[in-house]
């Protein structure tokens, strides 16, 4: 233990985990590249709130005064494995989309759904995309079959209706990254061949593909035309005010505008003109050999980005130098943005939007203002990383025609990108155990500050090409403050708050790092929190409540919005975020840890029922709980990573889901309806 003294009291402060909570070290070393083993790249000296000490609430007062912050298989009975009792609940929940059993935390090799629901695999990793795809051999895989294939570990996901009843849907999906030990059989890290990692660029990406509505409630997948792969070989088009930059020039495009690929994809979110954005995260563990990097100005760039070391663990360099920063150092530039796609047209050329910075996009998230410009959140998911606005300059067109989808396509191209900065409404009470301040919340202002706008730098020192391609260092030179890891962040179409999951921070308030604030009210923070904010949407103040600080409820750190603990589910590291048409608020774990497999849970978040966490599934053995989709009579969500657990393999499973026997554990999506054909959550 150490300690550190503020405002004059001494903090005991946990020592740093190696690993994100309860996360295998396996799916660390593939899908974020140990990111928890080693410091966080973010080492500029912005203040935390327990160093501002201002008279914040009488300047909230006078906001409000001013209207600036005014917006318009089978149930949880009979679990195997380690379980904890459900919580309590009246016989009737009084909110519409909840109305459910609670499902009791636990380890079982299964989805495991509330009792009166039934589920099904939609599509499994290896699954036929494209038509006249070969069928899943894991014993005998191939580039070109996995390219027709669907990807590995899925993550988002999105439902989008061809028809008015739903019937037939596009499923679109992101392909975060690949798990070779758990791919290939006899897998060898030190010499992967050739055609190893040609199969691991082609499960990386986005698949679309249609699916339809069963008479029994499932969800299949269909031949069509829509249908299709993304992959790392799939070109897109960079545009925006930094394509064409130096910065993003390489031999092999030395015009900078033409990029092969995306990876990495996390969360993303449907567009108001029916495109997918898709956010390119850890893509800094891709690269290598950046040991050799000797010019101090590349070598600060690289290591904000967590660009590090010599070798990479998948060895792609020794197949393409252009994952070689010693050899190609722009290409790692060209990756780490929101990429858009429409799954509506084939033949469309993917796009990777320069105008909303570049760092490691959990996703983003577009609503329209009432003047019509469009707002996109995104949050950079790593610890004591930031949270970011964009606002377009020009405004939406109504409509589905030719011209308004063109129109449309290119509001990302123009505008304003912010990035936040969170004032605590309770100087000076903040002591990092999770103590609510007097006041009875936590909760502040905050302030977007710019950072460019079209060819505009308002960062001293930065051109503007330079704060889009550097997002990360112009954000430390104004002041943005250091969150922990935000991930999902999705403004909620009934009430037009944004929501944003904080995973964890197990290194807030440790030795060097900020400590804690009002925003980021626990040292050593291995559960999480949820963010609520009342944005102005296209201005630069703003509004925040933290809705939950998660945890076991037994324990008084947490808070649950003001409701009673005793009647919640534990929740611990929340990381996606989805709404159904009632405006309650869903949310997927990832690292649990609390001894309970991840899942996905539902909360109110307006009236005396705000708070109210109720589990509504979990997921198999080493998984993580990913990309959920509400709709009235359906639910989906993303399993990622079964059987991921340390010392397993592809040779020694540790999960057979979802094809049971001894086969191999397969990244999947689910469908989730009730067994008597009625509405999610109604009683």
């Amino acid at each position: 233990m150490s300690s550190r003294r503020d405002n004059g009291r001494v903090i005991p402060l946990p020592l740093a985990s190696h690993h994100s909570a309860n996360r295998s070290s396996t799916t660390c070393k593939y899908r974020c590249g140990n990111a928890c083993q080693h410091e966080a790249p973010n080492t500029s000296g912005n203040a935390y709130f327990g160093d501002v000490v201002e008279a914040v609430l009488n300047r909230r007062r006078a906001l409000k005064a001013t209207g600036a912050l005014a917006l318009t298989v089978g149930g949880a009975a009979a679990l195997g494995g380690t379980t904890v009792a459900a919580p309590s609940a009246p016989a009737r929940n009084p909110v519409p989309g909840t109305e459910f059993p609670p499902v009791a935390p636990n380890t079982r090799d299964a989805v495991v759904v509330a009792d009166g629901y039934q589920q099904g695999v939609v599509i499994r990793w290896g699954d036929p995309v494209v038509e006249g795809a070969p069928e899943f051999d894991p014993a005998h895989q191939s580039a070109a079959a996995q390219e027709e294939q669907f990807g590995y570990n899925n993550d988002f996901a999105e439902l989008i209706a061809l028809d008015r009843t739903g019937a037939e849907s596009l499923l679109v999906c992101n392909h975060e990254y690949t798990s070779e030990e758990h791919m290939f059989l006899g897998y060898d890290e030190n010499n992967p061949t050739e055609e190893q990692v040609k199969i691991a660029w082609a499960a990386h990406g986005l698949s679309v593909v249609k699916v339809e509505r069963q008479a029994d409630g499932s969800l299949k997948p269909a031949p069509s035309r829509y249908n299709r792969r993304i992959t790392l070989t799939t070109p897109f088009e960079l545009r925006g005010p930094a394509a064409g930059s130096d910065l993003l020039k390489t031999s092999a495009d030395p015009t900078g505008t033409t990029v092969l690929g995306t990876q990495n994809n996390c969360s993303g979110s449907l567009t108001p003109w029916g495109t997918i954005l898709s956010g390119e995260e850890n893509i800094n563990q891709y690269f290598a050999h950046a040991d050799a990097v000797t010019d101090p100005v590349a070598r600060e760039r690289l290591d904000r980005y967590g660009v590090t070391g010599m070798a990479s663990t998948r060895k792609w360099e020794r197949f393409d130098e252009r994952w070689d920063v010693a050899r190609e150092p722009n290409e790692v530039n060209r990756f780490g943005w929101i990429v858009e796609i429409d799954p509506h047209d084939p033949t469309s050329t993917p796009v990777k939007h320069t105008a909303l910075g570049r760092f490691k996009h959990e996703g983003a998230a577009v609503t329209i203002a009432d003047d019509g410009r469009v707002v996109a959140y995104s949050g950079d998911d790593e610890r004591f990383d930031y949270l970011y606005k964009f606002v377009s300059h020009g405004k939406v067109k109504r409509g589905t025609s030719a011209l308004a989808r063109r129109h449309n396509t290119s509001l990302l191209d123009d505008g304003t990108l912010h990035v936040a900065k969170f004032t605590g409404n309770s100087p000076g009470e903040i002591d990092g155990t999770g103590k609510l301040p007097a006041d009875g919340e936590f909760d502040g202002v905050g302030e977007w500050i710019p950072l460019a706008s079209g060819k505009e730098s308002f960062v001293p020192g930065f051109t503007a090409e330079e704060v889009y391609v550097f997002t990360r260092l112009a954000a430390d030179a104004v002041g943005a403050t250091k969150m922990d890891r935000p991930e999902d962040v999705q403004p909620n179409p009934v009430n037009g708050k944004v929501y944003c999951a904080l995973t964890n921070n197990s290194n807030r308030g440790s030795a060097g790092n900020a400590g804690a604030d009002e925003a980021n009210p626990r040292v050593g923070n291995k559960h999480g929190h949820v963010l609520e904010i009342d944005d102005d949407t296209t201005g630069t103040r703003f509004g925040w409540t933290l809705l939950l600080v998660c945890g076991d409820p037994d324990d008084p750190s947490t808070y649950f919005g003001g409701f009673d603990k005793s009647r919640v589910s534990p929740i611990s590291c929340p990381d996606n975020v989805a709404f159904d048409r009632h405006g309650n608020l869903w949310l997927t774990t990832d690292g649990n840890a609390l001894d309970s497999h991840d899942g996905l849970f539902a909360v109110p978040v307006e009236g005396p029922e705000r708070g109210h966490v109720k589990q509504f599934l979990t997921v198999p053995t080493g998984a993580e709980a990913c990309g959920p989709v509400v709709r009235d009579k359906l639910v989906t969500v993303s399993v990622q990573h079964p059987g991921e657990v340390d010392g397993a393999s592809a040779d020694e499973p540790a999960s057979h889901w979802p094809d049971g026997g001894t086969s191999q554990p397969r990244p999947s999506v689910v469908a989730i309806w009730r067994a008597d054909g009625g509405e999610i959550g109604r009683g």
